[in-house]
């Protein structure tokens, strides 16, 4: 990939870009200048012909719309660092000519609680498509594209591994919103009475975010030694256990949890979804993006 360093057009420096960033991933300056700022100007570009086409429209049936947001998706594996991407096209966006207001909500959120997952006997399951209230997270993609304002969205902590109790996101007719996770752009096992509509269908754009399966349990295990260190030792850490670990076990329950769960998700469920994104980020050894991959019809 060609690369032309555009430094003066970089509108976030260092220091912002690492709060960006999640845990393990890595993203320069370069990358920024050289990938996200061209991904911005072309999602730039659709965003006002789809705004100009909602105009046109409700011009010709005489019957204003409420404000709908664009919505962009974003798929990938786990550690594949697909969060980074969201909060770095997030801020950028958010710094175009007309300052649109870009919200990102992630599919954790609509994560069963884990007692719905225990009582079901899915907790090992968590992250496949049975984990998520599918229903209720459709029903919030509906709400999003028929304008409705004021939504709330649940609100998952990573540190205890569950939803929070009364903590919501409000979300309220953003001009872009971003939806990250898993499995949002599967085409498969609906619950809704409509089985044909699927969470991808309510995106504007979607993205997948890629890397080789050997990379991607490489970064797992380098994430989750990374958490041993820190928060795994929080005594609030639903992980909490395995900090008492050695080194050698704690890689070697790494890479058990990606062979049995991860690395079965990713195949089952994840990686089938790659050619359906309209744009595929390629990533190659040290997180660095090397291809890029745009669907043209």
């Amino acid at each position: 990939m060609v690369r032309a360093t555009q430094w003066l057009a970089v509108p976030i420096d260092e220091e912002e870009l690492d709060t960006f960033v999640s845990l393990n991933d890595t993203v320069s300056l370069e990358d920024v200048a050289d990938i996200y700022l061209p991904m911005k100007r072309l999602l730039q570009l659709y965003y006002a012909a789809q705004q100009n086409l909602y105009h046109v429209t409700n011009i010709f049936l005489s019957n204003p719309a409420a404000k709908v947001p664009y919505v962009i998706g974003i798929a990938g594996s786990v550690a594949v660092g697909k969060s980074s991407t969201a909060r770095i096209l997030q801020a950028l966006l958010a710094r175009g000519p007309d300052r649109p207001r870009v919200d990102l909500v992630t599919t954790d959120g609509f994560l069963y609680p884990n007692a719905v997952l225990h009582e079901r006997g899915i907790m090992h399951r968590k992250g496949f498509p049975e984990s998520y209230d599918r229903r209720r997270l459709l029903q919030f993609m509906t709400d999003v594209k028929s304008g409705r304002p004021v939504l709330d969205v649940p609100v998952y902590s990573h540190l205890v591994y569950d939803i929070v109790p009364d903590e919501v996101q409000m979300i309220d007719r953003p001009d872009i919103l971003i939806v990250e996770g898993l499995n949002v752009l599967q085409r498969g096992g609906s619950v809704s009475r409509h089985p044909h509509i699927f969470v991808s269908d309510f995106f504007d754009f979607s993205i997948y975010v890629d890397a080789d399966e050997k990379l991607l349990q490489q970064w797992y295990v380098e994430r989750f030694l990374r958490l041993y260190e820190t928060a795994f030792r929080d005594p609030s850490s639903y992980f909490r256990r395995y900090a008492d670990l050695s080194v050698d076990e704690a890689i070697a329950t790494a890479r058990r949890i990606w062979s049995n769960i991860n690395g079965v998700n990713l195949k089952e469920n994840i990686e089938p979804t790659r050619e359906r994104a309209d744009l595929i980020l390629e990533k190659g050894e040290r997180h660095r993006l090397e291809q890029i991959y745009l669907r043209k019809l």
